[in-house]
C-alpha cells in the first residue's frame, strides 16, 4: 500500500495548535500508511507555555517514530494585525519546506504528499496547495454549528446584501439552518459585529466553500442538526478531540491536593482560559458572588495585558492586590484563589461540581468529556454563540452573561454572577443529568464503530485517494 504524507499548518495559538496536534496523532495510530509535518509558525503572541508545549512535542512517541515531524518556521518580525496578512507572510516559508518534501518523493520509501491541512484561519496556505496539485482541508477548530453559522452569514451578505453590524443593538433573531432555536442578533460573534474582521471573516467563510472537506472538532450526538444539515464542502466530524492526559499532579501538586481534600462534586471552578482575564473591578465583584454563596471554589485569575499590548494575560505575583480586602482570609477554608490552573486535571478531579467558563470550544468539549456542567460567561472570538448553544439549544449550561463582551468594559455585578454559581451548583439536577449523558455519548463516538470513528476513517479514505 502507497505511504502518504499530510502537512498541517496550524494557527500558534494553544486553542489551535494542541486540537491540531491531537487530531495528527489520532490520524497516525489509525493508519500506519500515514505520515504527518506540522509547521509551527512562530508570531509575537507565543508565549512560554506555548513555547514549552511545542518542545514537549518534539519528544514525543509519534515524533520519535518519525511519522510525525514537526518544522519551525523563521519568526515573523511584523507586529501581528491579522491573521489574513500573517499567513500571507509565510507562504514564502511554507512553499520552501513543501518543494523539500516533494522532491524528497522521488525516493521510494518517501510517502507521496496527498494534501494540507489548514487551520480555520489559514486559508492563504490553499494558493500554495494548488501550486502543489494537492487538495485542502481545512481543520475547524470550533463547532459545527458555529461553522454553519459564519457560512450562512456569508451567504446572505453577499445574496442579500445582509449587513450584521446595522442589527447589533436591535432585538432580530436569525433563522440559521444549524439551530432549532432563532439566535438574537445581538449576541453574534464579536468578530462579525465588527467591520473590519466581518471582512476578514467573509474572506475566510467563501474559501472554505472550495476546500475538498471540512473536519470539525466535534460528534454528531452533541450536534447532529448542524452536521446533518451541512452540504458542501464535505464534513467529517471527529471529535471530540482532547488532549485528556494531563500532568497537573506534577505540575500543579499543591492545586491537585487541595481539590483531594474537598468533597465530590462540592467545588465550583472558574476558569476562563489562555487569554481570559478581567478588570480588578470585575474579580471585586466575582469575589462577593463566590463569598455570598458559601459554595466551594477554585478560582484561576490572571492579569491583563497592557491596553495597547497583543500578549497573553500572566499570573499575578499577589493575588491580594486585586482581591477585596480580607476575602482570601475570609475563604480560606472554601476557597483557593491560583494563576494559571491544569484545566483538564482539574476538570477531571472527582471534587469539581461545576464549571465557570468563557465558553471556549476546546473547554466546553472538556466539560462534556469530565460531565461537568457549565455556566457561561463568553469573552470574545465565537464563545456568545457557543453559550446560547450550550443554555438555549443543547440545554447543557447555565447563563451568566450570554451577550458579555470584554472589549465593552462591561461590569456584570455580583448579584447576577450569585444567582447563576446557585443555579449551576443547586438547582441544575436536570442539566447534570444531560451532561453525564453527554460524557458517556462523548466516548462512544470515539471508540471502534462510534460516529466519530466512522468519520475519521471516511477522511482517511478520501485523503488517501487524492
Amino acid at each position: 500500500m502507497d505511504k502518504a504524507q499530510l502537512v498541517f499548518v496550524p494557527t500558534p495559538g494553544m486553542g489551535h495548535l494542541i486540537s491540531a496536534v491531537e487530531l495528527a496523532k489520532l490520524l497516525l495510530s489509525r493508519d500506519y500508511r500515514l505520515s504527518i509535518t506540522v509547521l509551527i509558525l512562530d508570531i509575537p503572541l507565543l508565549n512560554s507555555k506555548l513555547h514549552n508545549y511545542i518542545e514537549s512535542l518534539q519528544d514525543s512517541s509519534f515524533a520519535l517514530s518519525n511519522r510525525l515531524r514537526f518544522i519551525e518556521l523563521p519568526k515573523d518580525d511584523p507586529e501581528l494585525s491579522n491573521f489574513h496578512s500573517f499567513f500571507e507572510r509565510q507562504k514564502p516559508s511554507v512553499k520552501e519546506v513543501v518543494l523539500k518534501l516533494t522532491q524528497a518523493e522521488s525516493n521510494a520509501d518517501s510517502p507521496r504528499l496527498v494534501g494540507f491541512v489548514l487551520d480555520m484561519f489559514c486559508t492563504p496556505m490553499m494558493d500554495l496547495a494548488d501550486e502543489f496539485g494537492i487538495p485542502s482541508y481545512i481543520f475547524f477548530a470550533s463547532g459545527a454549528a458555529f461553522l454553519e453559522l459564519m457560512l450562512y452569514v456569508q451567504k446572505i451578505h453577499d445574496d442579500e446584501n445582509f449587513n450584521p453590524i446595522e442589527f447589533k443593538d436591535s432585538h432580530t433573531e436569525l433563522i440559521v439552518p444549524s439551530l432549532v432555536n432563532p439566535f438574537p442578533t445581538r449576541i453574534l460573534p464579536s468578530p462579525i459585529l465588527n467591520k473590519e474582521r466581518f471582512g476578514q471573516l467573509l474572506v475566510l467563510a467563501r474559501k472554505f466553500r472550495q476546500a475538498k472537506g471540512i473536519i470539525v472538532n466535534t460528534f454528531l450526538e452533541l450536534e447532529s442538526r448542524a452536521i446533518e444539515s451541512f452540504k458542501v464542502p464535505p464534513l467529517y466530524h471527529v471529535g471530540p478531540i482532547l488532549e485528556v492526559k494531563s500532568d497537573g499532579r506534577n505540575t500543579h501538586p499543591e492545586i491537585m491536593q487541595w481539590l483531594d481534600d474537598q468533597p465530590a462534586g462540592s467545588v465550583v471552578f472558574l476558569c476562563f482560559g489562555s487569554m481570559g482575564s478581567f478588570s480588578e473591578d470585575q474579580l471585586k465583584e466575582i469575589a462577593y458572588a463566590l463569598e455570598n454563596t458559601g459554595h466551594r471554589f477554585l478560582w484561576s485569575i490572571r492579569r491583563p495585558p497592557p491596553p495597547d499590548k497583543i500578549a497573553s494575560p500572566t499570573d499575578y505575583e499577589d493575588p491580594r492586590e486585586v482581591m477585596p480586602e480580607g476575602f482570601l482570609e475570609r475563604t480560606v477554608a472554601v476557597g483557593k484563589v491560583i494563576g494559571w490552573a491544569p484545566q483538564v486535571a482539574v476538570l477531571a478531579h472527582p471534587a469539581i461540581g461545576g464549571f465557570v467558563s468563557h465558553c471556549g470550544w476546546n473547554s466546553v468539549l472538556e466539560s462534556l468529556w469530565f460531565g461537568v456542567p457549565i455556566a457561561t460567561w463568553p469573552m470574545y472570538a465565537e464563545q456568545q454563540f457557543n453559550a446560547f448553544e450550550m443554555v438555549v439549544e443543547l440545554g447543557l449550561g447555565v447563563e451568566i452573561d450570554m451577550g458579555y463582551r470584554k472589549e465593552s468594559g462591561k461590569i456584570v455585578n455580583s448579584d447576577k454572577i450569585e444567582r447563576a454559581i446557585r443555579n449551576l451548583m443547586e438547582n441544575s439536577d436536570e442539566k447534570r443529568k444531560k451532561v453525564k449523558e453527554m460524557r458517556e455519548k462523548s466516548k462512544m463516538a470515539l471508540i471502534d464503530g462510534g460516529s466519530s470513528f466512522i468519520s475519521l476513517g471516511d477522511f482517511i479514505k478520501d485523503a488517501m485517494e487524492g
